[in-house]
């Protein structure tokens, strides 16, 4: 069993800063997904943990031994790469054992680690293909079973789907998960779509620039989000951000847009704004939806008149974008119905979802700061 814990940990080129004193606990069993843009940090993080980049600052623990100094080999973690990086003249059943072999473990227990991964893998059947025999989904896998045969204390995954299709990429988040539900042992991975970090993580740890911006689980983070970064770069289609003022008038306090159009404000949001206050309204497009065709409960907004500047079917669902504040808006609209370019639709806002951020601090004005 082992945790993976960081701390204060920062990375430096020459002078120049890009991991900024990371804090994070990783428990044993827990799977956590690094999610950012490309130059976030998290790839820099785990190949630190990996070993294959030196700690500036900080320290790193495995379980409870600080590990810094150690060398990859020593630290009993296992790296599954975007790159398969099998050996071409090796069988699968070869490339499965080739580590522990040189390692000089006996051949029995060889065999029998190697027929447990393939067993857990579902490679029973191409032992003797090689690797140029087999699909891209067949090479990760194998790729997976030749870091299963190590019996590490630590999964590291760095991107290891951005290589194959988009139908093979939802096939390997399934035997991802299933992978963990069966060894049960820590498992921390990278990638840029956050569509895997939310549907594989327990935790998602979402970077930007070198700083962890926040961290939960995947609903945690998807529902509260603590800054327009977060909210923005969680959820697809990503959520629309319209700058509005706080207004309080005779009916109650309102968010108002700069085209005429003003949406009440929820009561959670009372004491955390200021009248006149500049606002951005994060709404994501469950939730605005022409009246009747959308999956709200709870509080909705007054309808608004919106026009339809281009409708996109899908079949049980069709992208409308329509513009509010100035801004174009992506709308979901449920049971569709034939809708042209032009036609003006009355959209309702499900008041119970809306995020209201402070325009300058970019932060929700519902984390305490």
């Amino acid at each position: 069993m082992a945790d993976v814990t960081l701390k204060n940990i920062i990375k430096r080129y020459g002078k120049t800063e890009v991991v900024h004193g990371i804090d994070l606990d990783i428990k044993h069993n827990e799977f956590v997904v690094l999610v950012g843009p490309s130059g976030c940090g998290k790839s820099t993080t785990l190949r630190i943990i990996a070993g294959l980049e030196e700690i500036s600052g900080g320290d790193l623990y495995i379980g409870d031994k600080v590990v810094n100094d150690l060398a990859p080999r020593d630290r009993n973690i296992s790296m599954v790469f975007q790159s398969y990086a099998l050996y071409p003249h090796m069988t699968v059943e070869e490339n499965l054992g080739f580590g522990l072999k040189i390692s000089g473990m006996p051949e029995a227990d060889i065999t029998e680690r190697v027929k447990h991964a393939a067993d857990i893998l579902g490679l029973d059947l191409l032992m003797d293909r090689m690797p140029a025999a087999l699909s891209g989904g067949q090479r990760q896998r194998v790729a997976m079973g030749r870091a299963i045969v190590r019996t590490p204390e630590v999964f590291l995954f760095d991107e290891p789907l951005s290589n194959l299709d988009a139908k093979l990429r939802v096939q390997m988040r399934t035997e991802i998960k299933k992978l963990h539900q069966k060894v049960k042992t820590t498992v921390i991975y990278v990638t840029h779509d956050q569509v895997e970090a939310m549907t594989l993580a327990d935790r998602v740890v979402v970077m930007r620039d070198g700083y962890i911006e926040q961290q939960g689980s995947p609903m945690e983070i998807f529902n509260n989000p603590v800054n327009m970064f977060v909210a923005s770069f969680i959820g697809s289609p990503p959520m629309n951000m319209l700058d509005a003022r706080v207004q309080e008038n005779a009916s109650g306090w309102e968010l108002a847009f700069s085209d005429g159009h003003a949406i009440s404000m929820p009561d959670r949001f009372l004491g955390k704004v200021t009248d006149g206050q500049d606002v951005v309204v994060g709404i994501r497009p469950d939730d605005i939806a022409p009246v009747g065709h959308g999956m709200f409960t709870g509080e909705q907004s007054e309808a608004l008149p919106l026009t339809i500047n281009i409708s996109e079917p899908q079949g049980t669902e069709t992208i409308l974008f329509v513009t509010l504040a100035g801004k174009e808006v992506q709308s979901k609209m449920l049971s569709p119905k034939l809708v042209d370019n032009g036609d003006v639709l009355l959209f309702q806002v499900s008041l119970d979802n809306i995020h209201v951020f402070d325009r300058e601090s970019e932060q929700s004005v519902l984390v305490k700061r």
